[in-house]
């Protein structure tokens, strides 16, 4: 994929993954950024426009102190559909990113043509707590998040050597930034109020979700079918929440099925 660079109207520079003919869509990473390598990426680029931008502070994207709130990373996400100069584009979101496409769906209902929501992040269950990403060392998380946690752990380090002190130094510094961001909608509890707001959303949505998540399980997602007038769920065997890089082959089937319809 080639990477490129753009501006938004409110100032944020923003890195962008692209690559692909056909239909626009625009995928929103994780509160772990886009991670190396991709390996959903380019086989979703054989069949649609990609476009994968990375939140301020993530990356080589910055903008961060103009995000605060719930509405300003959803308004962000529509800076860079229109800096992207796109026009009804398919929003495809995973966890965080997932959460914000889906407001972007409410606050703009007729500006998509398709949704579609990985283990998405945004709703709360009492009897089904979400475990406190914040209080976990970073390796912690490839239990949590992977059906595979060794195979899980590799992608989240990036391969890398933890004697090399220097590189295990801007490992957590890194993590600690990308973290820090993703807890403005992430923390205490991941709930800023979507639920009240998901009657708005018209366009067709499907819900992709690994049958092994232990972070957000998939009674989250029965609730999300709930509140969301046109929905369908697709559960994949053997994935945990981070299904994109665990079974990629199967989620962009998954989602290719769904927007050819």
């Amino acid at each position: 994929m080639k990477t490129t660079s753009i501006e938004t109207k409110r100032g944020a520079k923003v890195r962008v993954l692209e690559a692909g003919k056909g239909a626009p869509l625009v995928f929103f990473h994780g509160a772990g950024g886009l991670l190396e390598p991709n390996p959903f990426l380019d086989p979703l680029a054989e069949r649609f426009h990609v476009f994968a931008p990375e939140l301020p502070g993530y990356g080589e994207s910055t903008g961060e102190e103009f995000l605060d709130d719930m509405l300003d990373f959803a308004l962000h996400g529509w800076d860079v559909v229109a800096a992207l100069g796109l026009k009804q584009p398919h929003l495809v979101g995973h966890s965080l990113g997932g959460m914000i496409a889906a407001e972007m769906a409410c606050i703009a209902p007729n500006d998509l043509d398709k949704l579609v929501l990985v283990a998405p992040a945004g709703l709360w269950l009492d009897a089904h707590p979400i475990p406190d990403l914040f209080a976990m060392l970073p390796f912690e998380l490839a239990q949590l998040l992977f059906h595979d946690p060794i195979t899980g752990a590799a992608l989240l380090t990036g391969g890398l050597d933890f004697s090399n002190l220097e590189a295990l130094r801007d490992f957590y510094i890194t993590n600690a930034k990308q973290m820090g961001n993703a807890g403005k909608l992430l923390f205490p509890i991941p709930n800023r109020g979507l639920a009240k707001r998901l009657y708005r959303l018209t366009a067709p949505t499907a819900l992709l979700w690994g049958k092994s998540d232990t972070l957000i399980p998939p009674v989250y997602a029965e609730r999300w079918k709930q509140l969301i007038p046109q929905t369908q769920l697709q559960l994949i065997a053997e994935a945990g929440h981070m299904l994109p890089y665990e079974k990629p082959q199967a989620f962009v089937a998954a989602l290719a099925d769904f927007l050819a319809r």
